[in-house]
């Protein structure tokens, strides 16, 4: 047992070591967010009213709205840049190094998940501070009761974001991947809209949001901000876990995964 926890505080720190001599990755994952929030929301604000939804108990503004969808959204990109490191070294072979341990293979990747996870939410908490600055407060608790969620949201975004590293043979295709579901993932959920809404202009839109996994992420952060669980979204967001975790298992497994394509290549 000291040798999987040794391993995974190394795998962590070398991790924490790349995020903090990557500060641009840092500024940028604040940037996104708070344009939706400063720029975006104000000029929402008038065109889109909100009803009285849970976990909500009054009417809100609209920047109150997407806040925990631009922490979703944070988690999504971190989740996405985390996937790029990997694909980065599987091409300089340290990934390949590392699967060689005798550690368990989910060990090793479950270590690296939770390495990504880790730097979003300081990213996500760094976000709300900011946004508190700008008058947009939560319930104390809140910010505590949000952390296993942040936990586990991050580790279905992430296990997403390995299970796309384990189909990329070249860090060139990565860029486009990236783009092909992180675009329709955020957009396509309750992150800046809700259901009702997106259901005013198409029933089939509406659906679409309903069952991605995204949006499950985004109303388990919503609901715990609020001192609520969301029980349907906590059921959703851990089976997506255990599906992209157990897809990403598999592709980068020897006999079936990533090893096998490079080998016949």
């Amino acid at each position: 047992m000291n040798r999987w926890l040794t391993a995974m505080l190394a795998i962590i720190r070398r991790e924490a070591l790349r995020f903090v001599h990557q500060r641009s990755r840092f500024l940028a994952a604040l940037v996104r967010p708070l344009v939706w929030l400063v720029v975006f929301a104000a000029g929402f604000r008038a065109a889109l009213g909100l009803s009285i939804i849970p976990p909500y108990e009054t009417y809100i503004t609209y920047e109150v709205y997407i806040v925990p969808g631009l922490c979703g959204m944070i988690q999504l990109f971190n989740g996405m840049q985390s996937s790029l490191s990997l694909v980065y070294d599987q091409e300089m072979g340290s990934m390949r190094l590392l699967l060689t341990s005798p550690l368990p293979r989910w060990w090793l990747l479950l270590s690296k998940l939770l390495a990504g996870v880790a730097v979003s939410i300081l990213q996500v908490y760094v976000f709300l501070a900011i946004a508190a600055g700008f008058g947009i407060t939560l319930p104390g608790w809140g910010y505590v009761l949000a952390l296993p969620v942040l936990v586990l949201s991050g580790l279905m975004l992430g296990a997403l974001g390995l299970l796309i590293s384990s189909t990329i043979k070249q860090l060139e295709n990565f860029a486009g991947v990236m783009n092909f579901v992180i675009f329709p993932m955020f957009f396509l959920s309750t992150a800046l809209y809700p259901l009702w809404k997106m259901a005013e202009s198409s029933t089939v839109l509406r659906d679409i949001c309903a069952v991605n996994p995204f949006t499950h992420a985004v109303e388990l952060i919503r609901f715990a901000l609020y001192r609520q669980i969301n029980g349907w979204a906590l059921l959703w967001v851990t089976l997506a876990f255990a599906l992209f975790f157990g897809l990403a298992l598999l592709g980068y497994d020897p006999a079936h995964g990533m090893t096998r394509r490079r080998k016949g290549g």
